[in-house]
């Protein structure tokens, strides 16, 4: 292993600090928050971009290099504990008003970081405990419909507007929260109706159904925290998972904001190409996110693994990293000035390119 492979192991800045924060607490409760939405962002416009690509034989390597496999599976405990502490400082009820915001949200952005986010990458793989540490870490927020939803509805309609997640040029990120949360949620029950339809399975009513056991799962979780903790701290634990997806939420506005695939003269869209993503090189954001920044490669092959992604000189760029993306996208008129343009730029761009929407 390289030592330049340790790197990622900035990941675990923002769930450390928010642990931190939980023991601290003071202005220390937002400790998650600082270092998310403070450190990268600022860090990053003097941070360098990187557009290197592995060679063949370094790619080989570094896809099998247990430590980047280790940095995803660490996360499940790190969670666990996490959402552990915080419960047992919110039940302590010696935490002042302040506290339990910052707290909420430092717990809520690890929720939606090192829950969401490892459980996508997780998600992808096809071991079973793979998936099942994913599905684990989607329970936390409440989001274990992201595994059937974005696996077998995303990755087909991404860019169109089929897909909720894809965002519309013009429409404000709090508009598409309302439409991606719904419409994911939805979706996810046709598509696992529709395969035990095509499996001539038992009843959607059943517990073959994965949707409904989705809902007994969150159902108990939470009736756990009540149980385990107090009825009364249910909200806190309903609280920091719609952090979680709201920030996920969040993060599929900016990767697909106003991209649309052509229409085929056979009605269907065209191959998803890489410039139906928007990307980013800032190197320390890519870190905190797993690669996730380098997601027109995520869309072209869905099995390859995070450290070995790749740039794309036909991918749109984002002019900042996801963290401070996401900020400005928390003021539609400021994001519509800086990404509107951007967006027609690479239609046009595109239309050069690839004027009939074929490879």
């Amino acid at each position: 292993m390289k030592w330049n492979n340790l790197k990622y192991l900035i990941a675990y800045l923002a769930p450390l600090a928010a642990l931190w924060g939980l023991y601290e607490q003071g202005h220390w409760s937002f400790a998650g928050i600082y270092v998310g939405f403070v450190m990268i962002p600022l860090l990053e416009i003097v941070s360098p971009q990187s557009t290197r690509n592995f060679s063949p034989e370094e790619e080989s390597r570094q896809v099998n290099t247990w430590f980047f496999d280790l940095l995803l599976y660490l996360n499940v405990p790190l969670l666990l504990f996490i959402l552990h502490v915080y419960f047992q400082q919110v039940f302590a009820g010696t935490a002042q008003t302040y506290e339990l915001v910052g707290m909420t949200c430092s717990v809520g952005l690890i929720v939606g970081t090192i829950g969401i986010n490892v459980a996508h990458e997780l998600g992808h793989r096809s071991k079973a405990s793979e998936i099942i540490m994913a599905k684990i870490l989607l329970l936390s927020a409440l989001y274990m419909h992201f595994f059937i939803e974005h696996n077998r509805g995303h990755h087909k309609h991404v860019s169109t507007d089929s897909d909720p997640a894809s965002a519309r040029l013009g429409e404000n990120l709090y508009a598409f929260w309302l439409r991606s949360v719904t419409g994911s949620w939805r979706n996810a029950w046709k598509l696992e109706a529709e395969r035990l339809q095509k499996a001539n399975s038992a009843h959607w009513l059943s517990w073959n159904n994965e949707m409904l056991r989705f809902q007994v799962f969150q159902l108990g979780y939470l009736m756990s925290v009540g149980l385990f903790y107090a009825w009364w701290m249910v909200p806190y634990a309903i609280a920091v998972a719609v952090f979680g997806f709201l920030l996920l939420e969040c993060v599929n506005y900016i990767e697909h904001y106003g991209l649309r695939r052509k229409m085929l003269p056979n009605g269907r869209p065209e191959p998803v190409q890489p410039w139906h993503s928007w990307n980013s090189d800032h190197e320390l954001g890519r870190i905190f996110l797993y690669e996730l920044t380098r997601h027109s490669d995520h869309h072209f092959k869905t099995s390859r693994k995070y450290q070995i992604l790749r740039h794309f000189d036909e991918s749109p760029q984002l002019p900042f990293g996801y963290p401070t993306s996401i900020i400005i996208s928390l003021l539609p008129p400021l994001w519509f000035a800086l990404m509107n343009p951007r967006v027609k730029q690479e239609q046009n761009r595109h239309q050069e390119l690839n004027p009939l929407g074929v490879i």
